[in-house]
């Protein structure tokens, strides 16, 4: 067994792009070694800012011998062939065995490939891994052909001590690295990964990026600590500063006091994002007071002149925060935001959904239908919803884009004439961003949070600009997930569809006000002509299950174009407009512009809610399945009716998902999947529905007459159970099916001779399925 080591020593690497990197190092050559028949115990890939580097232990120290059979042509085929089968194996014509196959004898041949040294197999699989190395950015230099993210400057590979003859252009590898660029610049030689590492820490570089975060982290809360403060937590932040420095030297200074009077968010910000900078905070005031930067090496005065450097920058880049910060706030207080509202009149948002305020008024609209449903007062809502993206337009959220939602708050507090409610939902309605943020619980805030999501969701759907794939530019995912959240967490039950309804038609009239309803990308090229894309009757031409009307015309009243593009089916378009006047581009069709609309509005609004709905559906799939709720049991439950209200489908998803959990519940799903097929083959070869109810007095056996009483038991349980959303006890009803439900089949022939009681028995079956049909639909469960 023999161990490997690899380093690539370059210019600095972008600290973001580091573990990305020496993960792909380690998976390159390793697939590669083991592509060529190397085997090996382990390997670990480590990176700092000049250097990939990959330990590869227990390495075999050559390749197995490999023989292959290989099968070739018939007896009889022509020579040609045969040579060719030849020339691929690489043996000669006596080399070939005989035998008998299925369709005759064919020749076989046996292939025999010798090990090679690791050496060789290294020296090839570096050299290609080098070569294609999957920078996201790289640069090539000199005179060569290399491409590296920096200018590469050496090679080290060594295999037990020994030097692997790579060369790359003009690359040789070798056994030697260097230290510290300004601490220990000298080269030194080194054989294994042991002395490696350590003989890089005498040269004052921490290899490991996990201990140059340890030590970071442990030094700037130790001289926090000491001086009565704490660091604010930024693991982020940590890993890019570790990327940085190869031997970490901790200084905190200090924020001038003209400074300490800004938002803290405004501090942290303008220090993480400038200077990558920690914060450091008074835990008795909240306030920023101090910073933590790391420098990349001791110096004899113990960083004085590097910290005093970083003080002189820091205090320019806050001087123009405060320049900032104070500029905004005699907007805010003086002229209450006047300015920043009329200037959001001017900001586009999207070309087809209009500028900034309009989308505000949108949301300002929803966020008061909302309310009720979330307990929260309409004119505090609609105040907070207002002013919610205001901020937009100021001078610091321009500067740091981040700190939108956070500054609105702040500003909306100094106009003196807003209350907490309405500021804390400048600050909260964007969230929540991620899967693991925190969600609104105040109602004002909830209200505005779910109006714009739901805002953005229907302009983009109405415009056509759904996610495909994995491109999702708008967030249009993460908005859904928002509004699952919200609705879930905060326990509000809302009509889904009626609230998309209501999005919707702010949407459209938006788009109606410029005589444009949607502008879709068109997997078919038609003609403009609107007679043209309908038959005789009306109907699209092309026939699909999936398609949407779509039109723009000028503001002159014209209808210019009409195009097909995908989202519903079946579309009457006579029911929009007169067909014939509508066909005719030169022909002012004066009031029916407005029954188009009208006519389109009833038409596009269900379907758009319909996919619209799904789209959430999907969302909601992957949130319950994180955690732990089965995808059959979801499918169940959202083929239910009231489908729309997420909240009650959770409860009944996690019930049924109980249930499911039991031996009663397994067991009675395939006893309702055995009387749902007998039910349907019977029904199908009859030719008749067989739900017109059972009668006891026809039951012959016990166990028929059992199941008889247990279905009216269950049914008496259900209907009130279901009416009062009491899940757990209809879940329960239906799972105490399953004894009556396994004894009837196993002493039941439903087939009887008699055909009365053959159809009292499927009628029976028909009374199962409607039971249980009330909870679930059993039909999409597995099992």
């Amino acid at each position: 067994m023999a161990d490997l080591l690899i380093e690539l020593f370059s210019e600095e690497i972008p600290a973001g792009m580091q573990a990305r990197a020496s993960a792909d190092l380690e998976r390159l050559v390793c697939a590669g070694l083991g592509e060529a028949g190397l085997t090996f115990e382990g390997a670990a890939h480590f990176a700092t800012p000049r250097r990939l580097t990959l330990s590869v232990t227990g390495l075999l120290s050559e390749s197995p011998t490999v023989t292959e059979e290989r099968k070739g042509p018939k007896i009889g085929a022509p020579d040609k062939a045969i040579e060719g089968f030849l020339r691929g194996a690489g043996v000669a014509r006596e080399d070939l065995e005989v035998r008998d196959d299925k369709k005759g004898q064919v020749y076989f041949a046996q292939i025999t490939k010798p090990g090679r040294p690791a050496a060789d197999i290294v020296c090839e699989v570096l050299e290609k891994t080098i070569r294609s190395f999957p920078w996201a950015k790289s640069m090539r230099w000199g005179t060569g052909s290399l491409k590296w993210v920096r200018p590469l400057q050496s090679i080290l590979c060594v295999l037990d001590g020994d030097v692997v003859p790579v060369k790359v252009d003009q690359f040789e590898a070798g056994n030697t690295t260097g230290g510290h660029r300004f601490m220990a610049p000298a080269r030194f030689p080194v054989a294994n990964f042991a002395e490696y590492e350590a003989k890089l820490r005498e040269a004052f570089v921490i290899l490991r990026p996990a201990e140059r975060q340890e030590a970071i982290w442990a030094e700037a809360t130790r001289q926090a600590e000491a001086a009565g403060l704490e660091v604010v937590e930024d693991r982020g932040l940590l890993a890019e500063v570790a990327g940085l420095v190869e031997w970490p030297v901790v200084l905190m200074g200090e924020i001038g006091a003209d400074f300490l009077g800004l938002p803290p968010e405004v501090l942290q910000t303008s220090m993480k994002e400038h200077q990558k900078f920690f914060s450091v905070r008074n835990p008795a005031t909240g306030q920023i007071e101090r910073f933590i930067t790391v420098a990349n090496r001791e110096t004899a005065d113990e960083g004085a002149t590097i910290l005093a450097g970083n003080q002189k920058v820091l205090s320019a880049r806050l001087s123009d925060a405060k320049f900032f910060w104070e500029n905004d706030l005699r907007v805010a207080v003086d002229e209450k935001m006047e300015p920043w509202f009329e200037k959001l009149k001017n900001v586009t948002f999207h070309a087809k959904l209009g500028t900034q305020w309009d989308r505000i008024e949108r949301i300002a609209a929803l966020a008061v239908e909302l309310a009720p449903v979330v307990g929260a007062d309409p004119e505090r809502v609609n105040q907070a919803a207002h002013m919610a993206k205001a901020d937009l337009a100021s001078e610091m959220v321009y500067e740091f884009p981040e700190l939108q939602g956070i500054m609105g708050r702040y500003y909306a507090m100094e106009t003196g004439e807003t209350n907490q409610e309405a500021a804390d939902a400048c600050r909260d309605h964007y969230a929540p961003l991620g899967p693991s943020d925190d969600v609104p619980t105040d109602p004002v805030a909830v209200a505005v949070s779910l109006a714009e999501k739901l805002d953005i969701l229907t302009g983009f759907w109405a415009i056509d600009e759904k996610p495909t794939g994995s491109k999702d530019p708008y967030a249009l995912r993460r908005a859904a997930l928002g509004v699952v959240r919200l609705l879930l967490e905060n326990d509000l039950r809302l009509r889904l569809s009626e609230a998309i309804s209501d999005a919707l038609a702010g949407a459209l009239s938006r788009l109606a006000d410029d005589w444009r309803i949607g502008e879709v990308r068109l997997d078919h090229e038609v003609d403009a002509n609107f007679r043209n894309i309908l038959d005789e009757n009306g109907r699209p031409k092309l026939k699909s299950d999936d398609r949407m009307i779509a039109f723009w015309g000028g503001r002159k009243g014209l209808l210019e174009q009409f195009r097909l593009g995908k989202l519903a089916s079946r579309i009457d378009l006579k029911r929009l407009t007169n067909v014939k006047d509508a066909s005719r581009p030169d022909v002012n069709v004066g009031s029916e512009e407005e029954e188009f609309v009208d006519g389109l509005h009833k038409v596009m609004d269900p379907l758009m809610e319909a996919t619209l709905l799904t789209f959430f559906h999907d969302r909601l799939k992957v949130f319950l399945r994180d955690r732990g709720i089965r995808h059959d049991v979801i499918d169940a439950c959202l083929a239910m009716p009231g489908n729309d209200d997420l909240t009650l489908l959770v409860r009944r998803a996690t019930a049924l998902q109980e249930v499911m959990n039991t031996d009663d519940g397994t067991n009675l799903v395939q006893g309702f999947k055995r009387a749902n097929n007998i039910l349907a083959q019977a029904e199908a070869k009859d030719g008749v529905e067989y739900s017109y109810g059972a009668d006891l007095k026809f039951a012959e056996a016990d166990e028929e007459r059992a199941l008889f009483e247990a279905l009216a038991v269950a049914e008496a349980a259900i209907k009130p159970a279901m009416a009062s959303e009491d899940f757990v006890t209809a879940m329960g009803a239906m799972a105490a099916l399953r004894g009556p439900i396994d004894a009837f089949f196993d002493a039941v022939k439903i087939n009887a001779d008699s055909e009365v009681v053959r159809r009292n028995r499927l009628n029976l079956l028909s009374q199962i399925r409607s039971t249980v049909g009330q909870v679930a639909d059993l039909t999409k469960v597995e099992g």
